[in-house]
């Protein structure tokens, strides 16, 4: 598999103006805090329009967070609408039937431990971040569950910051059957809330298929995981009428090879219509050897450069297979989640065709890490995605306009033509 980066390492090749007008504003917001309407400045003063998708729903700018302990409050999500985000998705809850039981239980634990440090990835030997916990799900009641989603819901249509709500369903053991009343009432409640909440269309759901999950014994057998990926989405859709839905699925790392990896990016893309609307990939690597926050006994999910490493590395896979005319169906729109430590990793997602990204560890970093020293940790993980210097979405996104690589129509340069790249002038990066 193809197994390098597309963008060309040291400075982005961009006219020194640029460059010095990047790094004034860099260094000025650092101080003052982003513009208020941020996408509107990038367009007037560089030419630049950060829309995008995050599955079906357009969203104001590529960047959003992913579910995790960073979204389980009223009050974590209205600090990310105000900071600016473009989408972030909730806590994932774990379903239920209408007499409560949860056959996932097991991952409805609290579970706020949280360790931050660097690593080294064992592939590159490149430093980054890691956040070392369980990554378990919802621990309060599935009714406490959905007020919370009802006044995010709010909250982000205030802010124009897209919300949407993850959920655990239950995963059988390959001879077992799947619950189907736990699937049912689980989507139907979050579908009906969705609509009390005056939000507009079908219900947008997130899936997870967390890493935790990978490194259990429910995910040791290759078939039951293939069955899943099969079965799940439409056992989530047949718990609602056509079309009332617009479903995500979020897949894991597995611990197989990778070219089982790309087989489960493949099954979920050969369902068509019946399989995922959008896909999310992918979620952190996980090592059973590796010692958990706190202590206690071994087995960890993690990221950093090895995670972003592999998931390149498997879309680059996947858009071989659809350039080459070997999948069935189109490729599901998809968001990408990973190492998402800089504008320009976002761009090596981008440039495979992905439309939206979404980050967790890089909204807790110390404080040190963040060049601007006001504001949450949000608006300042947003202040280097978009203009650090050398590593910033700002500077790689005119690059990409300098070098041709996008063609900037009418003097602006999109995001979205950044996805389209492998159809056109990247099609040969990918079929070499």
């Amino acid at each position: 598999m193809i197994n390098r980066l597309i963008l060309p390492a040291g400075p982005p090749r961009i006219s020194r103006e640029d460059a010095v007008r990047i790094r004034r504003d860099y260094e000025r917001f650092s101080e003052t805090g982003l513009p208020e309407r941020l996408e509107r400045y990038l367009l007037e003063q560089y030419g630049l329009d950060v829309s995008s998708h995050y599955g079906p729903r357009p969203i104001k700018n590529p960047f959003g967070k992913a579910s995790g302990q960073l979204s389980l409050s009223a009050y974590q999500v209205q600090a990310d609408a105000e900071a600016g985000l473009g989408f972030v998705v909730l806590k994932t809850v774990i379903a239920e039937d209408e007499q409560g039981e949860r056959s996932m239980k097991e991952w409805a634990v609290k579970e706020t431990r949280m360790e931050v440090g660097r690593i080294v990835g064992k592939e590159t030997g490149e430093p980054g971040w890691n956040v070392t916990w369980q990554g378990r799900g919802w621990h309060g009641s599935f009714d406490e569950y959905l007020s919370f989603v009802r006044e995010a819901l709010q909250l982000g249509r205030e802010r124009g910051t897209v919300v949407v709500p993850s959920c655990k369903y239950h995963l059988p053991a390959i001879s077992e059957d799947f619950r189907l009343d736990e699937y049912r009432y689980t989507t139907r409640r979050l579908a009906q809330v969705w609509k009390e909440a005056g939000e507009a269309g079908p219900l947008q759901l997130e899936k997870d298929f967390s890493p935790t999950l990978a490194g259990s014994d429910r995910a040791a057998q290759r078939p039951a995981i293939i069955r899943w990926l099969r079965e799940v989405p439409k056992a989530i859709r047949s718990a609602l009428p056509d079309g009332d839905i617009r479903l995500g699925i979020k897949l894991m790392n597995t611990l197989f090879d990778d070219e089982f990896q790309l087989r489960t990016v493949r099954t979920l893309a050969e369902e068509g219509a019946a399989g995922a609307d959008y896909i999310v990939y992918a979620n952190r690597l996980y090592d059973s050897g590796r010692p958990a926050a706190g202590g206690g006994k071994a087995g960890a999910a993690y990221g950093g450069p090895d995670l972003s490493a592999r998931n390149l590395r498997i879309l680059s896979g996947l858009r071989r297979l659809e350039l080459q005319g070997e999948l069935p169906f189109p490729v599901p729109v998809l968001s990408g989640t990973g190492d998402v430590h800089s504008g320009k990793m976002a761009l090596e997602y981008a440039l495979r065709g992905v439309s939206s990204l979404q980050m967790h560890t890089l909204f807790q970093l110390p404080g040190d890490a963040y060049s601007m020293k006001r504001g949450s940790k949000t608006q300042r993980a947003l202040h280097e995605l978009f203009f650090h210097p050398d590593v910033g979405l700002v500077a790689w996104m005119l690059h990409l306009r300098e070098t041709g690589e996008i063609a900037g129509r009418s003097g602006t340069a999109s995001f979205l033509e950044v996805t389209n790249w492998y159809r056109d002038r990247g099609r040969a990066f990918f079929l070499e």
